[in-house]
Protein backbone atom coordinates (compact mmCIF):
# COMPACT_ATOMS: atom_id res chain seq x y z
CA UNK A 1 0.00 0.00 0.00
CA UNK A 2 1.39 3.45 -0.89
CA UNK A 3 2.03 6.14 1.74
CA UNK A 4 -0.98 8.05 0.45
CA UNK A 5 -3.22 5.00 0.70
CA UNK A 6 -1.93 4.27 4.19
CA UNK A 7 -2.70 7.85 5.17
CA UNK A 8 -6.24 7.60 3.87
CA UNK A 9 -6.73 4.26 5.58
CA UNK A 10 -5.48 5.81 8.83
CA UNK A 11 -7.91 8.69 8.41
CA UNK A 12 -10.77 6.23 7.92
CA UNK A 13 -9.54 4.25 10.91
CA UNK A 14 -10.23 7.22 13.19
CA UNK A 15 -13.85 6.03 13.01
CA UNK A 16 -13.02 2.42 13.87
CA UNK A 17 -15.44 0.50 16.03
CA UNK A 18 -16.19 -3.10 16.84
CA UNK A 19 -19.94 -3.62 16.78
CA UNK A 20 -23.01 -2.70 14.76
CA UNK A 21 -26.45 -1.39 15.61
CA UNK A 22 -29.28 -2.58 13.38
CA UNK A 23 -32.20 -0.26 12.86
CA UNK A 24 -32.04 3.51 13.42
CA UNK A 25 -28.78 3.60 15.32
CA UNK A 26 -29.33 1.71 18.60
CA UNK A 27 -33.10 1.76 17.98
CA UNK A 28 -34.27 -1.53 16.34
CA UNK A 29 -36.89 0.31 14.30
CA UNK A 30 -35.86 1.63 10.87
CA UNK A 31 -35.11 5.29 10.27
CA UNK A 32 -37.75 7.17 8.30
CA UNK A 33 -37.43 9.68 5.47
CA UNK A 34 -40.33 11.03 3.36
CA UNK A 35 -40.01 8.34 0.66
CA UNK A 36 -39.27 5.30 2.81
CA UNK A 37 -37.19 3.71 5.54
CA UNK A 38 -33.66 2.48 6.11
CA UNK A 39 -31.47 0.66 8.63
CA UNK A 40 -27.95 1.61 9.64
CA UNK A 41 -25.03 -0.08 11.38
CA UNK A 42 -22.49 2.29 12.90
CA UNK A 43 -18.95 1.75 14.16
CA UNK A 44 -18.63 2.29 17.89
CA UNK A 45 -17.39 5.66 19.14
CA UNK A 46 -17.67 7.31 15.72
CA UNK A 47 -19.35 10.70 15.63
CA UNK A 48 -18.41 12.50 12.42
CA UNK A 49 -16.94 12.10 8.92
CA UNK A 50 -17.84 8.40 8.80
CA UNK A 51 -17.39 6.69 5.40
CA UNK A 52 -20.23 4.36 4.45
CA UNK A 53 -21.56 1.70 2.16
CA UNK A 54 -25.22 2.06 1.18
CA UNK A 55 -26.18 -1.46 0.15
CA UNK A 56 -29.40 -2.32 -1.70
CA UNK A 57 -30.91 -5.71 -0.95
CA UNK A 58 -31.95 -8.28 -3.51
CA UNK A 59 -35.50 -9.30 -4.45
CA UNK A 60 -37.57 -10.09 -1.37
CA UNK A 61 -34.92 -8.81 1.04
CA UNK A 62 -34.88 -6.01 3.57
CA UNK A 63 -32.36 -3.34 4.45
CA UNK A 64 -31.33 -4.91 7.74
CA UNK A 65 -29.92 -7.93 5.89
CA UNK A 66 -26.66 -6.00 5.51
CA UNK A 67 -26.74 -4.19 8.87
CA UNK A 68 -27.64 -6.80 11.50
CA UNK A 69 -25.02 -8.59 13.60
CA UNK A 70 -23.33 -11.37 11.65
CA UNK A 71 -23.66 -9.51 8.36
CA UNK A 72 -21.02 -7.64 6.36
CA UNK A 73 -21.53 -4.76 8.79
CA UNK A 74 -19.38 -6.54 11.39
CA UNK A 75 -16.34 -6.38 9.13
CA UNK A 76 -17.05 -2.91 7.78
CA UNK A 77 -17.78 -1.40 11.19
CA UNK A 78 -14.44 -2.78 12.33
CA UNK A 79 -12.75 -0.72 9.60
CA UNK A 80 -14.65 2.42 10.59
CA UNK A 81 -17.36 2.25 7.93
CA UNK A 82 -21.08 2.54 8.47
CA UNK A 83 -23.43 0.30 6.50
CA UNK A 84 -26.76 1.77 5.38
CA UNK A 85 -29.54 -0.58 4.31
CA UNK A 86 -32.52 1.10 2.57
CA UNK A 87 -35.79 -0.85 2.35
CA UNK A 88 -37.34 -1.55 -1.03
CA UNK A 89 -41.10 -1.34 -1.59
CA UNK A 90 -43.42 -4.32 -1.91
CA UNK A 91 -43.88 -4.68 -5.64
CA UNK A 92 -47.35 -4.94 -7.08
CA UNK A 93 -48.21 -8.29 -8.68
CA UNK A 94 -44.92 -9.82 -7.59
CA UNK A 95 -44.30 -12.96 -5.56
CA UNK A 96 -40.78 -11.90 -4.62
CA UNK A 97 -41.57 -9.31 -1.95
CA UNK A 98 -39.80 -5.95 -1.61
CA UNK A 99 -37.74 -4.71 -4.52
CA UNK A 100 -36.73 -1.64 -6.49
CA UNK A 101 -38.09 0.39 -9.39
CA UNK A 102 -34.84 -0.26 -11.18
CA UNK A 103 -35.71 -0.43 -14.87
CA UNK A 104 -36.34 2.97 -16.50
CA UNK A 105 -38.66 1.40 -19.11
CA UNK A 106 -40.96 -0.26 -16.55
CA UNK A 107 -43.57 1.21 -14.15
CA UNK A 108 -42.02 3.17 -11.29
CA UNK A 109 -43.45 2.85 -7.78
CA UNK A 110 -41.02 5.40 -6.36
CA UNK A 111 -38.34 7.82 -7.47
CA UNK A 112 -35.49 5.67 -6.17
CA UNK A 113 -32.83 8.27 -6.88
CA UNK A 114 -34.71 10.79 -4.73
CA UNK A 115 -35.18 8.15 -2.01
CA UNK A 116 -31.48 7.23 -1.87
CA UNK A 117 -30.54 10.91 -1.76
CA UNK A 118 -32.93 11.41 1.15
CA UNK A 119 -31.42 8.44 2.97
CA UNK A 120 -27.86 9.68 2.41
CA UNK A 121 -28.69 13.22 3.53
CA UNK A 122 -30.57 11.99 6.60
CA UNK A 123 -27.76 9.63 7.62
CA UNK A 124 -25.26 12.46 7.22
CA UNK A 125 -27.31 14.84 9.39
CA UNK A 126 -28.36 12.27 11.99
CA UNK A 127 -25.28 10.06 12.37
CA UNK A 128 -22.30 12.04 11.06
CA UNK A 129 -21.90 10.09 7.82
CA UNK A 130 -19.56 11.87 5.39
CA UNK A 131 -21.84 12.56 2.44
CA UNK A 132 -18.83 12.66 0.11
CA UNK A 133 -17.54 9.19 1.01
CA UNK A 134 -20.58 6.95 0.47
CA UNK A 135 -20.35 3.96 -1.86
CA UNK A 136 -23.61 2.76 -3.40
CA UNK A 137 -23.78 -0.98 -3.90
CA UNK A 138 -26.29 -3.77 -3.94
CA UNK A 139 -26.86 -7.44 -4.61
CA UNK A 140 -28.80 -8.94 -7.54
CA UNK A 141 -31.69 -6.55 -8.31
CA UNK A 142 -30.03 -4.22 -5.81
CA UNK A 143 -26.89 -4.40 -7.95
CA UNK A 144 -28.96 -3.55 -11.01
CA UNK A 145 -30.48 -0.62 -9.17
CA UNK A 146 -27.03 0.67 -8.17
CA UNK A 147 -25.89 0.37 -11.80
CA UNK A 148 -28.83 2.41 -13.09
CA UNK A 149 -28.22 5.10 -10.45
CA UNK A 150 -24.57 5.25 -11.54
CA UNK A 151 -25.73 5.65 -15.14
CA UNK A 152 -28.36 8.28 -14.29
CA UNK A 153 -26.06 10.45 -12.16
CA UNK A 154 -22.51 9.24 -11.51
CA UNK A 155 -21.98 12.14 -9.07
CA UNK A 156 -24.82 11.05 -6.76
CA UNK A 157 -22.40 8.88 -4.76
CA UNK A 158 -18.63 8.67 -4.44
CA UNK A 159 -18.40 5.24 -6.09
CA UNK A 160 -20.50 2.24 -7.10
CA UNK A 161 -20.03 -1.41 -6.12
CA UNK A 162 -22.80 -3.65 -7.58
CA UNK A 163 -22.68 -7.41 -6.95
CA UNK A 164 -24.44 -10.00 -9.13
CA UNK A 165 -26.65 -7.45 -10.89
CA UNK A 166 -26.23 -5.03 -13.78
CA UNK A 167 -28.25 -3.48 -16.62
CA UNK A 168 -31.21 -5.21 -18.23
CA UNK A 169 -32.17 -5.24 -21.89
CA UNK A 170 -32.53 -2.96 -23.69
CA UNK A 171 -29.15 -1.78 -22.43
CA UNK A 172 -28.63 1.95 -21.97
CA UNK A 173 -27.20 3.56 -25.10
CA UNK A 174 -25.13 5.90 -22.95
CA UNK A 175 -24.89 7.22 -19.40
CA UNK A 176 -24.57 10.66 -17.83
CA UNK A 177 -20.81 10.56 -17.42
CA UNK A 178 -17.75 8.72 -16.08
CA UNK A 179 -17.82 6.66 -12.90
CA UNK A 180 -15.82 4.97 -10.21
CA UNK A 181 -17.23 1.45 -10.41
CA UNK A 182 -16.34 -2.01 -9.12
CA UNK A 183 -18.54 -4.77 -10.56
CA UNK A 184 -18.50 -8.22 -8.95
CA UNK A 185 -20.07 -11.35 -10.45
CA UNK A 186 -20.07 -15.12 -10.00
CA UNK A 187 -18.57 -17.13 -12.87
CA UNK A 188 -21.21 -19.84 -12.33
CA UNK A 189 -24.15 -17.50 -11.66
CA UNK A 190 -27.29 -19.10 -13.11
CA UNK A 191 -29.79 -16.66 -11.55
CA UNK A 192 -28.23 -13.61 -13.20
CA UNK A 193 -25.87 -15.16 -15.77
CA UNK A 194 -23.09 -13.03 -17.16
CA UNK A 195 -24.86 -13.12 -20.52
CA UNK A 196 -28.32 -12.52 -19.01
CA UNK A 197 -31.50 -14.55 -19.59
CA UNK A 198 -35.20 -14.06 -20.38
CA UNK A 199 -37.78 -13.87 -17.59
CA UNK A 200 -41.54 -13.55 -17.42
CA UNK A 201 -42.12 -15.77 -20.41
CA UNK A 202 -39.80 -13.65 -22.52
CA UNK A 203 -41.39 -10.32 -21.55
CA UNK A 204 -38.23 -9.00 -19.88
CA UNK A 205 -34.56 -9.86 -20.38
CA UNK A 206 -31.60 -9.52 -18.09
CA UNK A 207 -28.69 -7.72 -19.65
CA UNK A 208 -25.23 -8.83 -20.69
CA UNK A 209 -22.57 -7.91 -18.11
CA UNK A 210 -19.84 -7.95 -20.75
CA UNK A 211 -21.83 -5.39 -22.74
CA UNK A 212 -22.32 -3.31 -19.59
CA UNK A 213 -18.56 -3.16 -19.07
CA UNK A 214 -18.29 -1.80 -22.61
CA UNK A 215 -20.71 0.99 -21.68
CA UNK A 216 -18.62 1.89 -18.66
CA UNK A 217 -15.38 1.79 -20.69
CA UNK A 218 -16.87 4.27 -23.14
CA UNK A 219 -18.11 6.57 -20.37
CA UNK A 220 -14.72 6.48 -18.65
CA UNK A 221 -12.82 7.21 -21.87
CA UNK A 222 -10.74 4.04 -21.61
CA UNK A 223 -8.22 3.59 -24.42
CA UNK A 224 -8.65 -0.13 -24.98
CA UNK A 225 -11.38 -2.73 -25.13
CA UNK A 226 -9.46 -5.30 -23.13
CA UNK A 227 -8.43 -4.68 -19.55
CA UNK A 228 -4.99 -3.24 -18.81
CA UNK A 229 -4.35 -5.19 -15.59
CA UNK A 230 -5.17 -8.81 -14.72
CA UNK A 231 -4.80 -10.53 -11.34
CA UNK A 232 -5.72 -14.16 -10.68
CA UNK A 233 -3.52 -14.79 -7.64
CA UNK A 234 -6.09 -14.11 -4.92
CA UNK A 235 -9.67 -15.14 -4.24
CA UNK A 236 -10.97 -13.09 -7.17
CA UNK A 237 -10.14 -12.86 -10.86
CA UNK A 238 -9.56 -9.17 -11.41
CA UNK A 239 -9.74 -7.18 -14.64
CA UNK A 240 -8.94 -3.47 -14.35
CA UNK A 241 -8.90 -0.68 -16.92
CA UNK A 242 -6.12 1.79 -16.07
CA UNK A 243 -5.72 3.83 -19.25
CA UNK A 244 -8.88 5.88 -18.77
CA UNK A 245 -9.86 9.48 -18.03
CA UNK A 246 -8.57 11.09 -14.85
CA UNK A 247 -10.85 10.74 -11.87
CA UNK A 248 -12.39 7.48 -13.07
CA UNK A 249 -12.00 3.88 -11.92
CA UNK A 250 -13.26 0.68 -13.50
CA UNK A 251 -12.65 -2.80 -12.10
CA UNK A 252 -14.45 -6.05 -12.90
CA UNK A 253 -13.96 -8.97 -10.53
CA UNK A 254 -15.20 -12.52 -10.96
CA UNK A 255 -15.40 -15.21 -8.31
CA UNK A 256 -15.78 -18.95 -8.93
CA UNK A 257 -19.16 -19.25 -7.19
CA UNK A 258 -22.75 -18.64 -8.24
CA UNK A 259 -25.33 -16.02 -7.33
CA UNK A 260 -24.11 -14.62 -4.04
CA UNK A 261 -21.83 -12.18 -2.28
CA UNK A 262 -18.46 -13.92 -2.10
CA UNK A 263 -16.49 -14.26 1.10
CA UNK A 264 -14.02 -11.41 1.45
CA UNK A 265 -16.00 -9.04 -0.77
CA UNK A 266 -16.50 -6.29 1.81
CA UNK A 267 -12.75 -6.16 2.52
CA UNK A 268 -11.96 -5.99 -1.19
CA UNK A 269 -14.55 -3.23 -1.69
CA UNK A 270 -13.13 -1.12 1.13
CA UNK A 271 -9.56 -1.57 -0.10
CA UNK A 272 -10.62 -0.64 -3.64
CA UNK A 273 -12.57 2.40 -2.43
CA UNK A 274 -9.71 3.75 -0.35
CA UNK A 275 -7.35 3.32 -3.30
CA UNK A 276 -9.55 5.21 -5.77
CA UNK A 277 -10.33 7.96 -3.26
CA UNK A 278 -6.60 8.37 -2.62
CA UNK A 279 -6.08 8.86 -6.36
CA UNK A 280 -8.40 11.85 -6.22
CA UNK A 281 -6.32 13.34 -3.39
CA UNK A 282 -3.19 12.95 -5.52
Amino acid sequence: MSKTNKGLAALFALCVGTSAHAGCGPDPEPCEVPLGTYHIALPDNATADIPALMFLHGAGGTGNGSTRPGSMADNMNGRGYAVIGPNGLKRENSRFGPGWSFHPDRPQQRDEMAFFQQVADDAAARFGIDRNTIMLGGFSIGGSMASYIACQDPTAFAAYVPVGGSFWRPHPTDCAGPVKLLHTHGWKDKTVPLEGRPLGGGTIFQGDVWHAMGIWRAENGCDGLRADTFDTDGDFWVRRWDECADGTALTFILHPGGHGIPRGWSTYAMDWFETVMAQDIN
